[in-house]
């Protein structure tokens, strides 16, 4: 049994049965493929059905002394659905990371961006520029409701609901949800889509993109980070900001302003209302500050 053989089929087992994004399957493969070059560069011969749990605990203690606590329980954790997918199909008996437990990590409170540093960025935007127009539209689209990135990107005209103040989001695994949208979003939108975007060239295949560049092609993730950053560079904001931030503070906002969990996991996305709880230990920590900054006995 060959290592790129099994990688390859493990592939085509997140992509078809387990609907996972390109970007997802990706992340795994790296982390299987860190794996392959270790025993590579340690001369083991060794296929998938055959290595044992002596070699894999080497491998994840060489990992540990390159990698901080959050990429070794990652990379433990999609060696794991590896081998048990090896276990389903009846090619392996035991996992051999059974044992071998992931490195206890805290939980990772995001920043997130108050109102006036989003009015701040939104302000450095160049509404002079047409790509200006489609910036804030993005910026406020990203914020009003709290989407990823690939799903800004992946944004079509077909669907925007106005009428109904919907959108229809494509999430991870393809997964489709409606989202509401505000007055403000729309606005932008609707700006950005009859008075810009008419007078862009569309290439064949992006007649339906929202957000296009210059060369009427949709927008790479990439060039979203780096408007982003941008932005946050001169609106002078000392934190670490990407589209994701956006994303952080529509949560938090929510439920620092009495949403309920439940409703603020459906917007989002989120599959666990595990995921989404992350964000009560941001409130926990807002509720924290104010009391430090107001109350007489801090």
């Amino acid at each position: 049994m060959h290592w790129k053989q099994m990688a390859q089929a493990y592939e085509s087992y997140l992509r078809i049965e387990r609907g996972l994004s390109p970007h997802t399957i990706k992340s795994y493969r790296l982390d299987l493929n860190k794996l392959i070059d270790w025993l590579a560069e340690h001369q083991m011969n060794v296929g998938p059905d055959k290595i044992t749990q002596e070699q894999v605990q080497a491998f994840v203690y060489d990992m540990a002394k390159k990698y901080h606590a959050r990429t070794q329980s990652r990379l433990i954790s999609g060696l794991k659905g590896f081998f048990n997918y090896l276990i389903f199909e009846e090619l392996r008996i035991e996992n051999p990371l059974a044992l071998i437990e992931s490195p206890k990590i805290g939980r990772y409170l995001p920043d997130t961006l108050s109102e006036q540093e989003i009015d701040r960025m939104i302000a450095e935007i160049d509404l002079s520029a047409d790509q200006g127009q489609r910036n804030r539209a993005m910026l406020e689209t990203l914020y009003g409701c709290g989407l990823r990135v690939s799903e800004l990107t992946g944004l079509r005209l077909s669907d925007l609901f106005f009428e109904e103040g919907f959108i229809k989001v494509i999430g991870k695994g393809d997964k489709q949800r409606f989202v509401p949208i505000g007055s403000v979003t729309m606005k932008y939108i609707d700006l950005y889509i009859k008075q810009i975007r008419p007078h862009q060239p569309t290439k064949s295949g992006h007649l339906d993109t929202v957000f296009l560049n210059r060369r009427g092609s949709g927008l790479t993730r990439a060039m979203v980070f780096t408007i982003i950053k941008d932005l946050a560079v001169k609106a002078r904001i000392d934190k670490k900001v990407s589209p994701h931030t956006f994303r952080h503070s529509f949560a938090t906002h929510l439920l620092e302003n009495g949403a309920d969990l439940r409703a603020i996991q459906q917007m989002l996305g989120h599959e666990s209302i595990t995921t989404t709880e992350i964000y009560t230990h941001v409130e926990t920590a807002h509720l924290t500050k104010v009391m430090r900054e107001f109350h007489p006995r801090k």
